[in-house]
């Protein structure tokens, strides 16, 4: 006896040893909000006298800074009120009050940071240690079992030992990281652990010691300025006019660098910001509060000035009114490319599929270009179809890197973990949001394993070879439509009854005029049938059937009409000769 128990989204068998498991929950589309703030940057081209000005004030800053910090650290979850306003009037004395200001806010601002990462570390952690202690329970070589929640076991004693002991790090590890989350101790590098790290690899990272020092000087140094709204051009500490002067306020001992009034020091280079210039200069003429950094590259010898500011939070649009205009563009990400296909509002895929190409084998800033140029390609094409709004996968490969997940798959593993999905996601919403242009978010479950199966065989024609990226991409866009994934709904049975059950897909309640038949387009489908056949179609007495009166009946015909544009052809289907004699016989012998 075979019993079936319905699950919701999939089937259990039992009794004849079949058994399907429930399928993953699909979340809900959204739109993803925009960025809530702007960053521009412009090069600094100082002279001399203004390099080594602001490297003084920069090395200068960045020791109080560096102390602030250590004495933040050492308050711990002891930190309060009145121990940053302890913190703030020491520094006031040794610089200025908005510089004092400036640095303890960064420095709050680090160490929140930090205990941001010490928290996901312990989740991280946590994570591995369930993960080796789920296959270390199991025994050598067992297979994974997805359907009862069972990871697969190791393969030999030898990784199994290896595993262990590993865990037992990891352990120690966890005890450690709990111990100084619970204490709120934290561990911050000013100038990054990775520099720090070179200076005792210098020839591997091919640089001097010279040249070392000049990068953890640079990177250490403090020249950053919040915005206040209300004061001149938007900042009193760093100040850049509408035509573009820039000047800073100096600190109480270095008062004798300044060449402008109110201990200031005005440098030779102008600023110019040509990306977002019109946008800052309407700021900066109302004094609106801008945020700026100067800092130093010395590799390339350069300085460069960045400006930030919070802009008003816009409202969302809703997921309907994003999808109503000229349907969307959905968007597979890949590693070396986007998949992009548009599809109208009923789901249906519009024109040729499109790939954006991108390399991210080569250095940071190539990769950062590639990526940009991507994506202005893929907006182009978006405003091109007139579509408002681009799907994409909400992905997430934080924790997918990892061994214990995909084994010895090394290149898999490098694959995600180089896949740029924060990064992608960051620039596409910013980029869209100044082209008017909507980003709907996804699940991606079953995305690129359900649009190879109802989509991509069926739009290959012998010109265009559509891969399973374009055919994921038409799965994901179909998704944040609304719609299902599957291509068209299942044909009725052969005897035009329900009695094989309904179909999968149906006209919903509120569509109009559901129940009617379908009407009829005037003028003829073929060749062979004349345009006043099925007129009345949708009349059950008009039909060819027992008991109802038809609408033609020049079936019933004599033998003088039965061949009267001749005898059969012989090219005719041997079917329907038969057909024809067989006819043609019944009428003479009841004549």
């Amino acid at each position: 006896m075979l019993l079936v128990v319905w699950l919701g989204r999939g089937f259990s068998a039992e009794g004849g040893g079949v058994r399907v498991g429930a399928l993953r929950e699909v979340a809900a589309s959204f739109v993803v909000p925009g960025p809530a703030g702007v960053a521009i940057r412009d090069r600094l081209r100082v002279s001399d006298a203004d390099a080594e000005v602001l490297t003084e004030v920069g090395v200068y800053l960045g020791s109080l800074a560096a102390g602030d910090l250590a004495e933040r650290s050492r308050q711990g979850l002891g930190h309060d009120a009145a121990g940053w306003a302890v913190r703030k009037r020491s520094l006031t004395g040794r610089s200025s009050a908005r510089w004092a200001g400036s640095i303890t806010k960064a420095t709050h601002d680090q160490w929140a940071l930090a205990r941001r990462g010490q928290a996901a570390h312990m989740a991280w952690l946590r994570g591995q240690i369930a993960s080796i202690g789920a296959r270390l329970a199991r025994p050598l070589g067992a297979k994974a079992d997805k359907r009862d929640g069972l990871v697969r076991g190791y393969g030999s004693r030898g990784e199994w030992h290896a595993k262990s002991r590993r865990l037992q790090t990891l352990k120690a590890r966890l005890a450690v990281v709990e111990a100084e989350w619970a204490a709120g101790r934290v561990r911050v590098v000013r100038g990054g652990k990775r520099l720090a790290n070179t200076r005792h690899h210098l020839q591997a990272a091919g640089l001097d010691e010279q040249a070392w020092r000049e990068r953890w000087q640079a990177v250490r140094m403090f020249l950053t300025a919040d915005g206040e709204s209300g004061k001149r051009f938007g900042n009193e500490t760093i100040r850049v006019t509408d035509t573009g002067r820039l000047s800073i306020k100096l600190p109480a001992p270095l008062a004798r660098l300044a060449n402008a009034p109110h201990g200031r020091y005005l440098l030779d280079a102008a600023v110019v910001f040509k990306h977002r210039g019109q946008e800052w200069r309407d700021r900066v003429t109302a004094n609106r509060a801008v945020a700026y950094r100067i800092h130093h590259d010395p590799a390339r010898g350069r300085w460069y000035v960045s400006a930030s500011w919070q802009r008003a939070a816009a409202p969302t649009l809703p997921l309907e009114a994003a999808l109503a205009r000229g349907g969307v563009v959905g968007v597979d990400m890949n590693d070396d490319h986007l998949a992009a296909w548009q599809l109208d509002g009923h789901g249906d895929p519009v024109g040729e599929p499109q790939r954006f190409f991108y390399d991210l084998t080569a250095s940071t800033q190539h990769r950062d270009a590639q990526i940009r140029h991507a994506l202005t390609r893929l907006l182009h094409y978006a405003r091109r179809c007139g579509a408002a709004a681009i799907a994409i996968e909400d992905l997430d490969f934080t924790d997918g890197t990892s061994r214990e997940k995909h084994g010895r798959n090394k290149r898999f593993r490098r694959l995600i973990s180089r896949f740029p999905t924060a990064k992608l996601k960051a620039r596409l919403v910013s980029m869209a949001t100044e082209q008017n242009i909507a980003i709907v978010a996804v699940d991606p479950a079953y995305t690129s394993r359900w649009g190879a199966q109802h989509w991509q065989k069926p739009l290959t024609t012998p010109q265009r070879t559509p891969s399973r990226h374009d055919a994921a991409s038409i799965a994901i866009g179909r998704r944040a439509l609304g719609h299902p994934i599957r291509r068209r709904t299942t044909p009725p049975p052969s005897h035009q009854s329900d009695g094989a059950g309904h179909r999968t897909a149906q006209a919903r309640p509120d569509t109009r005029r559901r129940e009617e038949p379908r009407p009829r387009i005037p003028g003829p489908r073929t060749r062979s049938v004349p345009p006043d056949r099925g007129v009345n179609a949708g009349n059950q007495n008009a039909q060819h059937r027992s008991g109802r009166s038809a609408e033609h009946e020049s079936w019933q015909q004599d033998s003088r009409s039965v061949f009267r544009n001749g005898p059969p052809s012989r090219s005719a289907p041997p079917r329907i000769r038969a057909k024809i004699v067989s006819k043609s016989s019944s009428v003479t012998r009841n004549a």
